[in-house]
């Protein structure tokens, strides 16, 4: 089953909205020649219109923030040119913090093994959320499991279906912890992943441009 985000939900309910506000005003112009059955059924539909407008507002604080912009190496990886961000919604901001990806933050969007491409593409509708898993991934500014269940949470928000989202988040709970690992013996190795500096030609490759010392941003990988 599709989940739909709350962006496409809000999305598709401008027009809704719009006759809401309209049918709200009718109402009232027309007040004095209603019954008192209909002053109170016109009651009650303005009190579910407020409910849901309500709702637009709250559900729309949890989403995936930022279009999605990015630059390319030659090597199939990636660096985001305007920053994003996914933010919890009330309910989950005890639990959750919200994440912000700088720009320049160089990511191979999601880490799907080649064999899979045709059914998994790395740049799948889950590549938003991929990126927010990989910068947490890097960082490791929280535990494993909170990133793992960010990614799961940003997978609802973009509307990825409840089936796809299941693969990905059962394969990096069982088999992240490698990439965990990876990440934090190359960071105690010097690496850096946000730059300040992007190639300038089509033909660069990051297992070259990365060795370059004056291309990082200086709180590259920091909490």
């Amino acid at each position: 089953m599709l989940q739909i985000s709350r962006r496409r939900c809000v999305a598709s309910m401008v027009g809704g909205a719009v006759a809401i506000v309209l049918g709200a005003s009718c109402q009232v112009s027309a007040a004095q020649g209603q019954t008192e059955a209909e002053k109170r059924a016109a009651k009650a539909n303005l009190a579910k219109d407020q409910w849901l407008e309500r709702w637009m507002k709250s559900a729309s604080a949890k989403d995936a923030v930022g279009a999605l912009y990015l630059g390319r190496f030659l090597d199939r990886i990636y660096f985001v040119d305007k920053p994003i961000a996914w933010r919890p919604s009330p309910a989950q901001a005890g639990t959750y913090q919200a994440v912000e990806v700088p720009v320049g933050f160089v990511t191979d969007l999601a880490s799907v093994p080649r064999v899979f491409w045709s059914f998994l593409p790395t740049d799948g509708e889950y590549a938003f959320a991929a990126i927010i898993h990989d910068y947490l991934y890097w960082t490791q500014c929280r535990s494993r499991e909170t990133c793992d269940n960010i990614l799961r949470l940003a997978m609802a928000d973009l509307g990825v279906s409840n089936f796809t989202a299941g693969i990905i988040f059962r394969a990096v709970r069982l088999g992240g912890q490698s990439s965990w690992d990876s990440n934090t013996k190359l960071k105690a190795q010097g690496e850096r992943r946000v730059l300040v500096q992007y190639p300038d030609g089509p033909g660069i490759r990051w297992e070259n441009w990365k060795k370059r010392q004056d291309v990082y941003a200086p709180t590259d990988g920091h909490c």
